[in-house]
């Protein structure tokens, strides 16, 4: 499969370490330029490109930039990739240690609700809450008893699938965490964020979330 990755910090890093090493064409791309992931591309034979092309000819698209750096991705970021693309939003919103106060958010906007609106496009909120070197440590096999799972928000149901197959690809189970108004129940101080708990345990921690943000996640 083709799939973009626009931002190669540590989750974006990771999976694309990951993907490749699975067999997938990956490009990846990050706000600096090509020239910059160099030495990612030859690690892992992913090709770098713009953020303008990474998701060309992609089913999968992975946006995981900082969440006040959505606003300034290029515009028609996903022209060229297929029809039924997919795009993953990782995002999280850190308006004391990084993103300043988006007003909309404040207001009650769950934070991939507000990224989707930005670009133009549905999207599937998946990796929020993971560790990045989980990404490349915790994988096992489907059935593997206490398999690690990942919460997986979205509206659109096959995109939503064909995000939750990639994710058992990369050795992870997954429980459905509903629409994208419930993607609230996976955001920073939830229970369910940087939970490393198998099924049972995510789908508990997502029915133990409270709406109300905590002071750190307050701007």
């Amino acid at each position: 499969m083709k799939i973009g990755i626009i931002g190669a910090g540590n989750i974006g890093g990771n999976l694309t370490r990951r993907l490749t090493a699975l067999g997938h064409d990956v490009s990846v791309a990050n706000s600096r330029g090509p020239e910059t992931l160099k030495d990612l591309a030859q690690e892992t034979g992913a090709t770098a490109v713009t953020a303008a092309e990474a998701a060309r000819g992609a089913r999968i698209v992975v946006v995981t930039v900082p969440l006040k750096a959505v606003p300034d991705l290029p515009s028609g970021i996903l022209d060229g990739a297929t029809d039924d693309v997919a795009v993953i939003d990782t995002g999280n919103y850190y308006p004391q240690q990084r993103d300043g106060r988006i007003a909309a958010i404040e207001d009650g906007l769950t934070e991939s609700r507000w990224t989707e609106q930005q670009i133009g496009h549905p999207v599937i909120k998946a990796f929020n809450g993971t560790y990045a070197q989980d990404i490349l440590d915790k994988g096992r096999p489907q059935g593997t008893p206490g398999r690690q799972a990942l919460p997986v928000a979205g509206d659109d149901a096959a995109a939503k699938q064909a995000v939750r197959d990639l994710i058992d690809q990369l050795g992870f189970d997954t429980v459905d965490a509903g629409g994208l108004d419930e993607s609230w129940r996976q955001q920073p101080g939830t229970p369910v964020y940087g939970n490393r708990g198998d099924a049972d345990a995510i789908t508990k921690a997502l029915a133990d979330a409270s709406p109300e943000r905590t002071a750190e996640w307050r701007a």
